[in-house]
Formats: C-alpha cells, sequence, structure tokens
C-alpha cells in the first residue's frame, strides 16, 4: 500500500466531507434496528428495506424479544417487501439466538469483545459475509472498522488505485491505515480541519446534492470517537459518489466531486 494511495484517500475524504457534510449513517433508532437493516439491504435497495421496517415498527416488533418471539412464518411476511424474506428471516432468527446464547441477549457485552474476535464471530453467522458484519461493528457497535461496498470498489478501480483482483480485507486495510493514521484520537466538534489533515467535525454548510445524507437518527448521531466518526463518514460519503455520479454504466464524472483525481484528470 503505497503512501501516494493514502494521500488519495485522505483527498477524497476531505473533498467529498468539505461538499456535503455530515452524511448521518446509519439511518436508526436503535442498534438492533440497524443490524436488522444490514440483514435485509442485502440484494435489495434501501426503500424496499424501509417499507419491512415499517412494517415491523407498525406490529411493535423491532425489538430483540419481538424477533425471538414471532414465529418465523409471521415474520417472513413482514418483512416480505425486502426480498428472499424466507432465508432473511431464517438469519434474524440466527442473529438473536446467538446474541442470547454468547452474550445473554446484550448488545452492551458482545460489543465489548475485542474487535477482531467479534468479527471473527459475525463471519461465522449464517447469512452475514465481510460488508455485514463490518456494517454491524462501525454502525452498532462504534468499532473502527472500515465498510468496503461495490461503490467502494468502483470507484477505486476507476481511480486505478486498485484492481479488480484486490480482495475487500485489502481494501478495507488501505481506508483504515490512510484515514487512522492522521485521525486525531478525538473527537471534533467545530468542523474545522483537523491538524492532522482529517476533518472530524460537523460541517453543515454544504449546499446542493448532500451525497447519501440522511436525517439525523440516535444510531448517527451516537457517541463515537473521531476514528469511527471518519469511517462512519467515509462510508456514506462513497455511497454518495457512488449512487449520483460513479454509476455502473454511463458514469457523470463532469458532475462529480472526485473528477478532479481521474487519471485522465491529471
Amino acid at each position: 500500500m503505497s503512501e501516494t494511495n493514502h494521500d488519495a484517500i485522505r483527498a477524497y475524504y476531505n473533498t467529498l466531507f468539505s461538499a456535503w457534510g455530515r452524511q448521518h449513517w446509519w439511518p436508526a433508532q436503535s442498534r438492533l434496528e440497524m443490524i436488522v437493516g444490514a440483514y435485509l439491504t442485502q440484494n435489495t435497495s434501501w426503500t424496499n428495506v424501509e417499507k419491512a421496517l415499517r412494517n415491523l415498527r407498525k406490529a411493535r416488533l423491532l425489538t430483540i424479544n419481538g424477533i425471538r418471539r414471532t414465529p418465523q412464518q409471521k415474520l417472513e411476511q413482514l418483512i416480505r417487501p425486502a426480498g428472499y424474506f424466507r432465508q432473511k428471516a431464517q438469519r434474524l432468527k440466527t442473529f438473536v439466538r446467538f446474541l442470547d446464547e454468547r452474550y445473554g441477549g446484550s448488545f452492551e457485552r458482545m460489543f465489548a469483545r475485542p474487535t477482531a474476535e467479534l468479527r471473527e464471530e459475525l463471519l461465522a453467522l449464517n447469512g452475514v459475509g465481510p460488508e455485514t458484519a463490518d456494517s454491524i461493528l462501525l454502525y452498532a457497535g462504534n468499532h473502527p472498522v472500515f465498510v468496503v461496498d461495490a461503490y467502494t470498489r468502483r470507484i477505486l478501480e476507476r481511480h486505478q488505485i486498485v484492481s479488480s483482483a484486490v480482495s475487500y480485507d485489502h481494501i478495507r486495510q488501505l481506508f483504515e491505515k490512510a484515514l487512522g493514521e492522521r485521525t486525531p484520537p478525538k473527537r471534533s466538534l467545530d468542523g474545522a480541519p483537523a491538524a492532522a489533515g482529517i476533518q472530524t467535525g460537523a460541517a453543515e454548510t454544504a449546499v446542493g446534492p448532500r451525497g447519501s445524507s440522511h436525517r439525523p437518527s440516535r444510531v448517527s448521531t451516537a457517541e463515537r470517537t473521531a476514528l469511527v466518526q471518519v469511517f462512519n463518514e467515509m462510508h456514506g460519503l462513497i455511497v454518495g459518489v457512488g449512487k449520483t455520479y460513479c454509476l455502473k454504466s454511463q458514469p457523470q464524472c463532469e458532475q462529480c466531486p472526485l473528477q478532479k483525481f481521474l487519471p485522465e484528470a491529471k
């Protein structure tokens, strides 16, 4: 991993954060809602996930006990809008059973585990891949891990920072090192650039498109370290680029804030 690539990642972050400000990820009112959303968003759009979450909320079952005691067939019908509802209902049941058996149903006990150890436990669960595990760790647990998704890979490949053969963990470690080594240990609240070159504050003066920003939620505004906040923001900012500009076909490079970093632009 070259220092040039690390510099590029930091420049991307500061450019996007200056343009769009806080993204308020993950849009959820509780840790469980965030985790349920991470499961449901697999292979579907967030619009469909919101429909399924509304069904659970309306039935007053968006709780650990609600998932635990609801018959699987009923759970399947409630989350049907998210697609693959039988698989996803079973996987949610599996997660709650894991939480009960390993941690007595306590998120506090679960997220107190060392990051690497808990990550391995999550990856061992049916239906949990690296992106889902890291989303749970970062957004629900405030663990310092970076979430890599298809948008991240697409942007880096088009900017010739990585090749298509590079692994998920290679990209994750690239971001963690690039953004971690210059992030101050304490969370900044004033929105000014940090002395080491990473913005960690609110920067809410952005106008126009706001990337992939959501309304503030209990999860998105939870207290966290500056490092976790930066990883949180960077993932949301990348989603904004991927959904708005770095499209799979017909990318809109001319309007993208990262256009100036493309190899041909240089």
